[in-house]
């Protein structure tokens, strides 16, 4: 049906186009304050980007991505997740050359084709952070710290960070030939597809929800067991800033994200139930996957607008409400038409919401609409008032009413807005 959207979108509008406008101006206030300057990508890209920067075992490559020939013969694909597009942005438009390191935030559509549940939908929304060009910890420290303050300032309580380390490609390595050999132990009992990842990709069976290989996954090798010192003392120094900067946290080794990109820390933030608010990682090997010319570590991490909306709604977190009309300007007569329009443009120039009436409804119908919609005051223009040059403004919560110059409406609108 053509009046029926198609499944795992979404429709914005109303009280939830109200809350996530409200949720995408905090992040974007709270970048401000990190210096992460905003980025905008296509929405669509070369396959090969997402094949190379992905990862062609993972699951967003193999089985949920939208992809199709153009009209130019070119293979396409909408972006599955951000990173990779922000990535070959970064490098494209030679960001490397700007001062480093490069912080980036976006907030983007990302679409994925798998079974919509629990505010994940095949056409979602992500908030997301990219910081390029540095191999410090630090880094780390401070994604962290950005989420841990935009995830107080939305009123989550139920978020608490999860971490682990799935070390460099040398550690990688090491710990696959020791993983694949245990899985190898297990292998009739995995799912059909971890039989035939673990050959390719075995980290990918880490971060499989089917239930017969979660059984298995428990007594697995942990990545942590295998990392070289470097990337050991990389974790350990994470860990003690995180303890410095008091953001409690927990060591989680079932956590290798789903994308081949990721080196190193990765993150998460999980409710009591299993639910994952929002996670990201370090990324050392993208930069690299994607132009062999650069070499380029980094870290960033991506959380879903709908995923926040869903722990928000879980938790019964209250925003604030919505600025109300200030006020309604009723009509009465044809004649009346014009004066009451330059009064609604004057107030909204001066930046006060106001509404009047579009639809020839009679004055009793527009005092139900201005109640309706939640006016603070309404004032009605006719003859008699455009001849006197003054109108009733009346308070719709008390009842109260004033007679005011039509000059000064304006004037008396704006001073109670302030009182």
């Amino acid at each position: 049906m053509i009046t029926q959207r198609p499944r795992g979108t979404q429709d914005w509008y109303g009280e939830n186009m109200y809350k996530r406008t409200l949720i995408e101006k905090k992040a974007r206030e709270l970048c401000r304050t990190y210096n992460i300057k905003e980025i905008i990508t296509p929405v669509f890209e070369d396959i090969a980007l997402f094949q190379r920067g992905v990862g062609e075992t993972t699951d967003v490559v193999q089985k949920e991505m939208y992809d199709f020939i153009d009209k130019g013969n070119r293979h396409i694909a909408l972006k599955p997740e951000g990173t990779a597009g922000a990535v070959r942005a970064y490098l494209e438009n030679g960001l490397y050359a700007v001062s480093q390191p490069a912080k980036l935030f976006y907030i983007t559509p990302a679409f994925r084709y798998e079974k919509p549940e629990s505010g994940r939908l095949r056409q979602h929304h992500q908030f997301a952070v990219e910081f390029i060009g540095s191999k410090s910890p630090l880094a780390e420290a401070e994604l962290i710290t950005l989420l841990t303050a935009f995830i107080r300032e939305l009123g989550l309580k139920d978020a608490r960070l999860h971490i682990n380390s799935i070390g460099c490609k040398d550690c990688r390595k090491a710990y696959n030939e020791v993983l694949l050999a245990y899985l190898k132990e297990h292998e009739d009992k995995l799912c059909a597809t971890c039989r035939e990842r673990m050959r390719k990709n075995p980290l990918r069976v880490i971060d499989c929800k089917a239930p017969e290989c979660g059984e298995i996954i428990k007594d697995a090798p942990r990545t942590i067991d295998y990392l070289d010192e470097e990337c050991r003392e990389h974790f350990e120094e994470l860990k003690s800033l995180l303890s410095e900067l008091q953001i409690p946290f927990e060591v989680d080794t079932g956590i290798v994200r789903g994308l081949d990109y990721y080196t190193r820390t990765v993150f998460e933030f999980v409710n009591e139930e299993g639910f994952t608010l929002c996670g990201g990682g370090r990324y050392d090997g993208l930069v690299h996957e994607i132009d062999e010319k650069q070499d380029i570590p980094s870290v960033g991490f991506g959380m879903g607008l709908e995923r926040i909306l869903y722990f928000m709604e879980r938790e019964g977190t209250v925003l604030p409400k919505e600025e109300p009309v200030s006020l309604y300007v009723g009509i009465l007569g044809k004649e009346a038409r014009g004066e009451a329009y330059k009064l609604v443009t004057k107030l909204r120039s001066f930046g006060v919401i106001v509404e009047t009436d579009y639809m020839d409804r009679s004055v009793k119908a527009q005092m139900k609409f201005a109640n309706k919609i939640g006016a603070e005051y309404t004032v009605i223009l006719g003859a008699d008032e455009i001849s006197s040059g003054k109108a009733v403004i009346k308070n719709m919560e008390t009842h109260e009413e004033t007679q005011v110059l039509l000059e000064q409406i304006a004037e008396w609108i704006c001073s109670c807005k302030k009182n």
